[in-house]
């Protein structure tokens, strides 16, 4: 038998070894085309009409036009905007919140680990039991804790939400996602070389320098996950804009916006294009994410 007979005889049971190995995961894959990809794609068609629900006799095919009317609507545009405001306050004010926490958790004291569950009870809750929580426990104006803290120091007794509304909604979230920002950079701390921060600490260095020289520059990976991973979120966020606002006083975002139109305005067209523009914003920010991700595996690959 010649050695190339060998060989494409010893080439099926390798195809079958694989497609064996792949197989327990092929349930999971058309779950997820069912439930995610054939949702989308009729979503997709569904934007090409100009479609109301309370005029089915009258849909017609709309090819784009549906896009150029989310991208010129002056209600639709300033929902964009705000989505953008939103996404960047809480981001930016979580990772900075939350490398305060890390920073803090990275050192050893009494009652740490108790500490870092209180810290992380907050991204546990539900979403929409957060918002209301913060809606009616403190920004409550007869019996808010808020106003209450207030009284005592015989302060005035504002209507949070209806004096500023995005502040409220951003205090909400920003509540919510800090301990999620901490634990990614809390990891981050605790895959520094310890031997290189006591040398750098040996040769004079203060704390400041290190932290500035060092654990920054080593933190720049997680910072950056923990930028995509919340800008995927809160683009989306849909909860707290309906429970503690209702999309009023300009904090509709473009989520919230897409379900005033879809399920007030009846535009099925309209609203599946908006869609459409979120996940695609979406996607972009997890190809970015993603592609952090793998590059923190092969930092911890090469460093292994």
């Amino acid at each position: 038998m010649t050695a190339a007979h060998r060989a494409r005889t010893a080439k099926p049971p390798g195809r079958l070894r694989a497609w064996a190995t792949r197989a327990p995961l092929l349930p999971a894959l058309v779950f997820m085309i069912v439930v995610t990809q054939l949702p989308f794609v009729a979503t997709l068609v569904i934007s090409l009409f100009d479609w109301n629900a309370l005029y089915p006799d009258a849909r017609r095919f709309a090819g784009l036009a549906n896009y150029g009317e989310v991208l010129t609507d002056p209600d639709l545009r300033n929902s964009v905007l705000t989505t953008i405001l939103l996404t960047a306050t809480v981001v930016l004010v979580s990772l900075v919140l939350g490398l305060g926490l890390a920073l803090l958790l990275d050192r050893k004291f009494r009652g740490r680990g108790l500490v870092r569950t209180l810290l992380i009870a907050p991204f546990l809750l539900v979403p929409v039991a957060a918002a209301l929580l913060w809606k009616h426990v403190l920004y409550n104006p007869e019996y808010g804790l808020l106003n209450g803290l207030l009284h005592l120091v015989g302060g005035p007794q504002p209507d949070w939400i209806s004096s500023t509304p995005l502040l409220a909604i951003e205090a909400s979230l920003v509540w919510q996602w800090t301990p999620f920002m901490m634990l990614i950079l809390l990891a981050g701390l605790q895959s520094r070389s310890h031997d290189v921060m006591e040398a750098a600490r040996m040769d004079g260095a203060s704390n400041w320098q290190i932290f500035r020289y060092m654990t920054l520059p080593h933190l720049r990976r997680y910072l950056e996950l923990g930028a995509l991973l919340g800008s995927i979120y809160i683009v989306q966020n849909f909860d707290a804009v309906f429970t503690i606002t209702q999309g009023g006083l300009g904090t509709a975002n473009l989520p919230y916006t897409v379900y005033q139109t879809f399920y007030a305005a009846h535009e099925n067209g309209l609203a599946s294009a908006a869609g459409v523009l979120v996940v695609i914003g979406s996607i972009v920010i997890a190809t970015f994410a993603l592609r952090v991700v793998s590059s923190l595996f092969r930092e911890e690959v090469s460093r292994a």
